[in-house]
């Protein structure tokens, strides 16, 4: 009688062992979330050929809620992968081309004089909207960067004693030109630190080459824009990035980040280490990676996927290694073969 009471006893607390287990797993649904990412990756696929990695790092500057900057040649989408994204959610687009003579005022906007109630009205610019898209932004001058900058990262602007606040989702998505110096600004380590990520785009193999050919051949002229639809909605968004928050992230991975970040502050090859915006980065960045993946938990390969874009415009390689053609990427590679794994 006692045993069979002892055994009841371990089959009860194993019913409610296993209803734990269950709610754990399920706490965070993100069945609709990644569901709704891949709708995204096939519309904007219609289009682009290749350049797989830079549209999942889209995706989590997204998730994440941070601004993104694309280095490229010119011609490898980068681009028309900023707007096609920009055009699958239902959200307001503007795009800025970025000159040496634009001026702040030209894109937060300006005070005019009315007529009609003789006062001066706020006219504002092309950054009120959801998605910005700056087009070659080393071109334009350091006041125009850092009034630019300023709206990145405080999310508003204070013009004539009055705040405007940005509407939220709110991601600036920039682009430069790595081969094309003159005539440009190079931008300060402390602007470049805004970015959540800096994406480094490539040119295509050969078979995405030959698809790329055939698909212009094929679409004959038409404006391949048109095919890809919004399926997403400003407000689904705002609930993913809420979601992603949640994101269930173990002590020894918050100190796996923190050792990645120390050691790029202690590595002989790097003459500026990340500071700590590069850890909440790398946590924010690595929550999102885990959630494109559909799981609700951090691994240690979604960090290692996110640290070569989120450290490589945050670490300076000293003048030495440079000069032998030594890049940060490489430095990073390095950092993480040279730190253990949590098991």
């Amino acid at each position: 009688m006692e045993n069979l009471e002892n055994q009841n006893v371990e089959n009860q607390s194993s019913i409610n062992i296993d209803k734990k287990e269950g709610e754990f797993q399920s706490r965070i649904d993100m069945i609709e979330l990644r569901a709704s990412l891949e709708k995204v990756k096939f519309e904007i696929g219609k289009v682009i050929v290749g350049q797989e990695s830079m549209i999942e790092h889209l995706l989590v500057a997204l998730l994440s809620n941070g601004h993104v900057l694309i280095e490229g040649v010119p011609g490898v989408a980068k681009t028309i992968t900023a707007k096609l994204l920009a055009k699958t959610i239902d959200v307001d687009f503007s795009r800025i081309q970025f000159t040496p003579d634009l001026m702040p005022s030209d894109i937060l906007g300006t005070s005019i004089f009315s007529m009609k109630n003789s006062e001066f009205e706020f006219k504002k610019g092309p950054i009120f909207s959801n998605f910005i898209l700056i087009d070659e932004i080393n071109r334009s001058p350091a006041k125009t960067q850092a009034a630019l900058f300023e709206v990145m990262e405080e999310r508003q602007i204070t013009m004539d004693g009055t705040r405007y606040v940005m509407e939220e989702p709110f991601l600036v998505i920039a682009t430069q030109n790595p081969i094309e110096h003159e005539g440009t600004y190079r931008l300060p380590e402390a602007q470049l630190d805004r970015f959540l990520f800096k994406i480094n785009v490539g040119y295509p193999n050969l078979e995405q080459e030959i698809s790329i050919i055939k698909n212009q051949h094929e679409s004959k002229n038409e404006d391949k824009t048109e095919v890809v639809h919004r399926v997403i909605t400003a407000q689904q968004l705002k609930n993913y990035q809420h979601l992603v928050k949640e994101i269930i992230v173990e002590s020894q991975l918050m100190e796996y980040i923190a050792k990645i970040i120390i050691n790029t502050r202690e590595n002989q090859f790097l003459y500026l280490g990340a500071s700590p915006r590069a850890s909440l980065a790398l946590l924010t960045a690595s929550k999102a990676f885990a959630a494109l993946r559909g799981r609700d938990f951090v691994t240690p390969e979604d960090i290692k996927e996110a640290s070569y874009a989120v450290l490589r415009h945050r670490v300076i390689v000293s003048p030495e290694r440079e000069m032998e053609g030594l890049t940060a990427d490489e430095i990073i590679r390095q950092i993480l073969e040279g730190i253990e794994i949590p098991r």
